[in-house]
């Protein structure tokens, strides 16, 4: 594909109504709402917060569109279109149209494989990537959990699975067609096998690929071992769903506050699983097995499901669940916990993310910085999840390390074991300010969630590596867009899409570099911000300093000049002058990536050559001119 102009390369500046959205959405009622579960704001709030976000999305991916068509050079725009209910296997696109070119946007700095899920009517299909090479895909049956989902309109009862190989900050195209009954493909053969706790032996069943095995349960269809093939190490390992009953009090005075928006607390006054009340399986599955995916659907109860899902190549386990409506006929509040309980030995130590950057460790029923008077043992020990928890058994060498996809909270209540938080729905008014109880409506019935949670095994030497990369993967994941092929659409111009691939850098950056942003400043300038997204002494390789050349991320613009600033980008860092304050003591409550004194002073024109430090974020503004 020839490179674009500079010129054609700069689409219109918008995005603005998003960056509005997110600001207001930053405000504090709305990031309790993440780990909470819900949020410190009413009903209509959180309604307005949603139909803002969708506005700006929508913007956004005009953006998006505007952009491919100008890095393709087509003659003519084509109407790419976006599945905004994927999460819930709807997508209007691929259930009603005979074939649709498929463009899967990457915007990580590194090449990236991944499993692309569509929802799709039965049906013999064929998908082709560039240059019309035949891509390998799985056919399998949505599960019923998701058929009967409330409020779901859609004619799809298949979901349809391929991998992707998408280049670094750039994309790759596919060709989704429907054939006629009978026609060839390299469609994998799935099995499904259903399962009910009567009748059957107590042998165990297991799911693997060639990096781990899974261990489950016939009669439950509960998971039971987890075995990292590649250290030959094996856990004992559950997973199951419990809730707490929420305090309803009197809110007269603290001991007597009710659970709500703003406090978790549970109507109890024990610690660990003699508090919550487990949600026991009936013992219904179903095993899925193909060539791609092989899945554990767990059926536990009317109003919890979940799918344990295993691809051919990944290194982790993915936990796909559905909760809700969470039932109040029995008049009692309850909040959701996914808990994991293995055999490892992690005393009352466990970590959570700094916001997806550090590390924090915990320790049950301590604070560092005072003495704890502890009268809530269990929601004392809850913290913000925004990426990652886990637990270490530093004797064995093992890490456990549970990813999210949205902030949550979460704990180590007991050894061994990790629990999040995934649904809450109350009675009561905490009388902190909201002035409603926690029970949001949903469709009428209540609210239903859907979400996953990805579990990394193995050592603890390269557990950072495993769960920082993932996590960019799966935060970062790539863009989809749709283009429903027809009669009327350019061949010409679908051709100049379909039948090759671009990338936006000449190569893959280090591993361990990201771009965080390429933003339109003024005129032909850009601020181009970049992280090194390692902690100091993390990883021997990773944790070190990286080495990038603005070059390789402007591959189609020649750099005029080149000057640092501020991470906002307002000023630039030769004009910084901060205050220096002195210090009381020396005690540290913890590590950064970069000391301070360490910050970067440059000159006002620099080279395009330049060093991130682990946990360093730079801002560049660069004039870019015409391309050679």
């Amino acid at each position: 594909m020839p490179s674009p102009s500079p010129s054609t390369m700069m689409p219109s500046r918008k995005g603005s109504r998003a960056g509005e959205c997110c600001a207001v959405n930053l405000h504090t009622d709305t990031l309790c709402r993440s780990w909470a579960s819900r949020g410190t704001e009413r009903q209509h709030v959180a309604d307005d917060y949603a139909l803002r976000l969708d506005r700006g999305v929508k913007e956004c991916q005009e953006t998006v569109v505007d952009g491919i068509n100008r890095i393709s050079n087509v003659t003519k725009p084509l109407q790419f279109e976006f599945c905004d209910l994927l999460n819930i296997s709807i997508c209007s696109i691929t259930e009603n149209s005979k074939e649709v070119a498929l463009v899967l946007w990457n915007p990580l700095s590194r090449t990236l494989n991944h499993y692309v899920q569509l929802p799709v009517v039965d049906g013999d299909y064929d998908i082709t990537g560039p240059g019309g090479t035949k891509i390998p895909f799985q056919i399998t049956p949505l599960p019923k959990h998701t058929l009967l989902l409330p409020g779901r309109l859609s004619n799809a009862t298949h979901e349809i699975l391929f991998r992707a190989k998408l280049p670094p900050l750039g994309y790759t195209a596919y060709n989704l067609k429907k054939l006629a009954k009978g026609g060839v493909s390299l469609a994998g053969h799935t099995s499904i096998l259903r399962k009910r706790a009567s009748g059957f032996a107590d042998d165990d069943f297991v799911i693997k690929n060639e990096f781990l095995a899974l261990t489950f349960d016939q009669s439950s269809g509960s998971l039971k071992y987890l075995t990292n093939l590649e250290t030959n190490t094996t856990i004992s390992i559950s997973q199951t769903f419990a809730y707490y009953v929420g305090s309803v009090g009197n809110n007269t005075k603290e001991p007597l506050r009710a659970s709500g928006a703003y406090i978790f607390r549970p109507n109890c006054t024990g610690a660990g699983p003699d508090c919550s009340r487990p949600l026991e399986g009936n013992g219904t599955y179903e095993i899925v097995k193909g060539p791609l995916v092989q899945e554990v659907r767990q059926y536990i109860c009317a109003w919890v499901s979940q799918v344990i899902r295993l691809h051919a190549t990944s290194k982790k386990v993915h936990f796909e669940w559905q909760v809700g409506p969470i039932p109040v006929g029995d008049g009692i509040g309850k909040e959701i916990v996914s808990r994991f309980s293995t055999n490892l030995k992690s005393g009352t130590e466990f970590f959570t993310d700094s916001n997806g950057r550090q590390n924090i460790k915990r320790r049950r029923n301590f604070r560092p910085s005072f003495n704890l008077n502890l009268t809530e043992p269990i929601s004392s020990n809850f913290y913000p999840v925004v990426d990652r928890i886990f637990i270490q058994d530093e004797t064995a060498g093992s890490q456990l390390t549970i990813l999210t996809d949205r902030a949550q909270a979460g704990s180590s209540l007991l050894e061994g074991q990790i629990e999040l938080m995934v649904h809450r729905r109350l009675l009561v008014d905490d009388w902190l300010g909201v002035s409603e109880p926690l029970n949001e409506p949903g469709l009428g019935e209540g609210l239903v969630v859907r979400g996953s949670h990805h579990l990394i095994f193995t050592n603890i030497a390269k557990s950072p590596r495993r769960h920082r990369l993932a996590s960019h993967d799966l935060y970062w994941h790539p863009a989809l867009l749709l283009l429903p092929v027809s009669s009327t659409t350019s061949q010409a111009d679908l051709n100049r899409i379909t039948q090759s691939a671009y990338s936006g850098l000449s190569v893959d950056l280090p591993v361990n570099i990201h771009i965080l942003s390429i933003e339109q400043w003024k005129g032909s300038s850009l601020i181009v911000r970049l992280e090194h997204f390692f902690e100091k002494d993390e990883d021997p390789v990773l944790s070190q300093p990286a080495v990038v050349n603005l070059k390789d991320i402007l591959r189609d613009f020649v750099i005029t000049s080149v000057r640092e600033m501020t991470l906002d980008g307002n000023v630039a860092l030769t004009d910084v002058h901060r205050l220096q304050w002195s210090k009381v003591d020396q005690e540290d409550y913890g590590t950064l990536g970069t000391d301070a004194s360490k910050i970067h002073r440059i000159p006002h024109d620099i080279g395009t050559t330049f060093t991130l430090n682990p946990m360093e974020i730079r801002t560049f503004q660069i004039e870019i001119g015409p391309s050679l």
